[in-house]
C-alpha cells in the first residue's frame, strides 16, 4: 500500500471524532479524510472543518481504509457497507461488535497481536474497550508466566454508552444538585437502564447465558481470541459508573509460573503502551482522570495475593474512546501501513 492513503471515517458521534482527532494528533499519513454520517452537514472538531457526506456504497469509490465508528446491528452502518467498502478496494477497521467473533476476522490489539492485521480478508475488528486495555495489560505477564485465571471487574464510564449515556449522566448530576436526589424524581431521558448519577449499577448490555451480560462475556470470548489460547479462564462483572471517561478495571490473576509483582512491574514498565503507576507509600495508582485523552493504558496496584500460590492483583486503567476505540483502531491501520 502507498505511504499515504485514502482514509473513510463512518460515524460522526464519540467515537467518530475521537478518530478524527487521533488522526490528526498522530499525524497519520492520509492524502485524503472523507467522513460519512446518515445525513450531510459540516462539523468542526479542534479548529478543523469536516465536510460530512451522506454515506452510499459509491462513496466508498478511492477509500484505501475505512474506519467505521461503531454503529452495530443489522441496521448499523457496518453491516450495511462494510462489505460495499471492501468491494471498491478498502479495507475495513470496524469499531463494532458485529464482525469481532468472525472466524475469518482478525480481531486486533496492535501490541499483543498485531501481525494478525495482515490475516484479513478485507475486514478487521476493533475489540471491545474493556477487552483491549486487559489484554494490553495481561499479555506481557501471559507471554512470562502464562495466565491460568482471570477474575475481573470493570468500572466503566458512562462515554462508553455513547453521546447520550454522558447527557444522561449530565443531567441526573444536574437534577440531583436541584434536590432531586430520589431516581423517581430524576426527569430525564435515559440511555442507560439504571441511573446512574451517585449510583452504580452492575449491567452493560442484556443479559445472556449463565446470567452474565453480553459485555462480560465480550471479555471472555475477545480475550481467547486476541491471546489465542481458549483454556484461560476468566470470569468478568462490568460496572457501570458514574465518570465520564476512561475504564478502570480490578484484575486478579492467577499464572502458570511463580512470578513476583516487583517483576510485573519491571516488565510490564518494558512493554509498548503500559505506563506503570504504582508506588503505595505515595498514593500513586492509576485514575480515569488523569487517563483521559491519552493513549497509553496505565497499570498500578500490583500485588501477590497473600491467599494463594500464583496468584496477583493489578488494577487497570485507560481512556476507554481513545485506546479503547478510536486510537487502537488507528494503529491497526498504521499496522497495515507499515
Amino acid at each position: 500500500m502507498a505511504r499515504e492513503v485514502n482514509v473513510a471515517v463512518i460515524g460522526v458521534g464519540v467515537v467518530g471524532i475521537e478518530m478524527l482527532r487521533v488522526l490528526r494528533q498522530r499525524n497519520f499519513p492520509a492524502k485524503e479524510i472523507r467522513v460519512f454520517a446518515r445525513s450531510a452537514r459540516d462539523i468542526e472538531v479542534d479548529g478543523c472543518k469536516y465536510s460530512v457526506k451522506a454515506i452510499s456504497p459509491e462513496a466508498f469509490n478511492g477509500i484505501d481504509i475505512a474506519l467505521f465508528a461503531g454503529t452495530e446491528g443489522e441496521k448499523g452502518a457496518a453491516a450495511t457497507y462494510a462489505q460495499e467498502a471492501v468491494k471498491r478496494g478498502a479495507i475495513v477497521i470496524d469499531n463494532g461488535a458485529d464482525f469481532r467473533m468472525h472466524k475469518d476476522v482478525p480481531l486486533i490489539v496492535p501490541e499483543v497481536n498485531g501481525a494478525d492485521a495482515r490475516k484479513h480478508k478485507g475486514i478487521i475488528a476493533n475489540p471491545n474497550c474493556s477487552t483491549i486495555q486487559m489484554v494490553v495489560a495481561l499479555a506481557p505477564i501471559h507471554k512470562k508466566a502464562g495466565l491460568k485465571r482471570v477474575i475481573v471487574t470493570t468500572l466503566q464510564a458512562s462515554s462508553g454508552a455513547g453521546k447520550s449515556a454522558v447527557e444522561q449522566l449530565n443531567s441526573e448530576i444536574s437534577a440531583v444538585c436541584d434536590g432531586k436526589f430520589c431516581s423517581v424524581h430524576v426527569d430525564v431521558k435515559k440511555s442507560m437502564p439504571q441511573q446512574l448519577a451517585y449510583n452504580v449499577f452492575p449491567q452493560i448490555g442484556g443479559f445472556a447465558d449463565d446470567d452474565y451480560t453480553s459485555e462480560e462475556w465480550k471479555l471472555v470470548n475477545e480475550t481467547h481470541k486476541i491471546m489465542h489460547d481458549d483454556s484461560i479462564k476468566i470470569s468478568a462483572t462490568t460496572v457501570r459508573v458514574p465518570v465520564r471517561t476512561g475504564h478502570s478495571e480490578s484484575v486478579y490473576i492467577e499464572t502458570e509460573k511463580p512470578i513476583s509483582p516487583e517483576d510485573v512491574k519491571k516488565l510490564l514498565s518494558k512493554s509498548p503502551g503500559i505506563i506503570v503507576l504504582d508506588d503505595a507509600k505515595k498514593g500513586l495508582y492509576p485514575m480515569p482522570k488523569d487517563a483521559e485523552g491519552r493513549d497509553e493504558t496505565f497499570v498500578g496496584r500490583i500485588r501477590r495475593d497473600p491467599f494463594a500460590k500464583n496468584g496477583l492483583w493489578l488494577w487497570v486503567v485507560a481512556d476507554n474512546l481513545r485506546k479503547g476505540a478510536a486510537t487502537n483502531a488507528v494503529q491497526i491501520a498504521e499496522e497495515l501501513i507499515k
